[in-house]
């Protein structure tokens, strides 16, 4: 008999590409024989995979002028979605987690009170929203799930040393590539000349929303040495601004006359307009300084680009420097200046690392596999 499993995730495809996350997930689990349904939110496109039911119970709880309604579409949401799943033969429910707040609480209750195992992936271990972050209603839960899920080693441990007293089981499931979901523009020239990026540039890619965490600053300051051996670098970055005040990263760029080396789309990025930037791009830079793992990065070499990255463990648990990708130490952008001078300067090891990189990413992140390790960790607690 199938194990019947719901994927309990207002989130969706508001605001970001987590939605593929949720679909890859689905389409691994149903390939391994698992029963799956997603319950997301009215935002959110039906993959219409074999196998894989879809429901919209979340109605309008994003952009309304009051967060009580919000609320409150939130709670009927959840209501319709875990009475549909018990009363459909769901045994499990898995949830994705980056804060804990009264409305996981919420869940996580109606879960138990329908008889429910739980399922957490817990993508920010230690939350980076940490005002809408209670240690003490996430140590009640997380002590209470059945399953805690992580994608790493690193992020485990982390997990461990934070919350000392919670024995839950966790198990490491990597984030799985983005390739069945994307569409890989291969005419550099026509993606550039839509976003009105200059054919004779060499690009620099940062992609993704403007979090403290993300190092821009650090990129920005390793710029004015990369300019003096490469004129004809650009910066593009794209993405909005989130908690984070942009003016700080401008500064640097007024401060050292970088103006005429970064176009800035600050701004949300339209998914039809993000294969077009990762297609204009030669190399995807992550100078990030904290992160547990990075849905940019795979989503990066998903889209074929070489990346360089900071050498934060998640990141080099997927990128072996000068092998799959780039590695500077974090935080220093001398190291990151002095990289990015040696890969511009070679791009026959930049097309190299490129390829290798690829076909890392498809094979050792496959969603099929990801299905089954998933599939393993729900029969435990069965």
């Amino acid at each position: 008999m199938k194990e019947k499993v719901a994927i309990i995730d207002s989130l969706g495809a508001h605001g970001s590409s987590h939605h593929f996350y949720l679909f890859g997930q689905a389409k691994g689990l149903s390939k391994s024989g698992v029963n799956v349904s997603i319950y997301t939110n009215n935002v959110t496109n039906n993959p219409n995979y074999d196998g894989v039911k879809f429901y919209q119970f979340y109605k309008d709880i994003f952009g309304g002028k009051s967060k009580l309604f919000s609320g409150f579409r939130y709670i009927l949401g959840s209501f319709f979605s875990l009475f549909h799943a018990k009363f459909n033969g769901v045994k499990i429910c898995h949830y994705h987690l980056f804060h804990v707040d009264i409305l996981v609480f919420f869940d996580f209750i109606l879960s138990k009170i329908l008889g429910l195992k739980v399922v957490y992936t817990i993508h920010d271990v230690v939350s980076f929203e940490n005002s809408r972050s209670r240690d003490k209603l996430s140590n009640w839960i997380y002590k209470r799930a059945n399953k805690i899920l992580t994608h790493n080693k690193f992020s485990e441990d982390i997990f461990r040393r934070h919350y000392k007293n919670i024995n839950t089981e966790i198990d490491i499931i990597p984030h799985g590539n983005y390739v069945p979901f994307l569409k890989i523009r291969k005419d550099k020239r026509l993606s550039r000349h839509h976003l009105k990026i200059p054919q004779d540039k060499k690009v620099l890619l940062f992609f993704g929303m403007i979090k403290k965490v993300k190092g821009l600053e650090i990129l920005l300051q390793a710029m004015k040495k990369v300019i003096e051996n490469n004129s004809d670098v650009l910066l593009v970055i794209a993405g909005r601004v989130w908690e984070n005040d942009f003016s700080i990263y401008q500064k640097i760029i007024d401060d050292n006359n970088l103006s005429d080396y970064c176009l800035i789309h600050n701004k949300f990025i339209p998914h039809e307009d993000v294969d077009h930037y990762y297609a204009s791009a030669d190399l995807v830079v992550l100078p990030y300084t904290r992160i547990y793992q990075s849905g940019v990065l795979m989503m990066s070499m998903s889209y074929e680009k070489a990346v360089i990255v900071s050498d934060l463990p998640p990141l080099t648990e997927v990128v072996q420097d000068m092998k799959t990708g780039f590695v500077f130490e974090s935080e220093n952008s001398k190291s990151l200046s002095e990289k990015l001078n040696q890969i511009l300067s070679d791009t026959n090891k930049l097309e190299e690392v490129r390829i290798k990189g690829s076909d890392h990413i498809k094979s050792k992140y496959d969603w099929l596999e990801i299905g089954k390790e998933t599939k393993k960790s729900y029969q435990s607690i069965l």
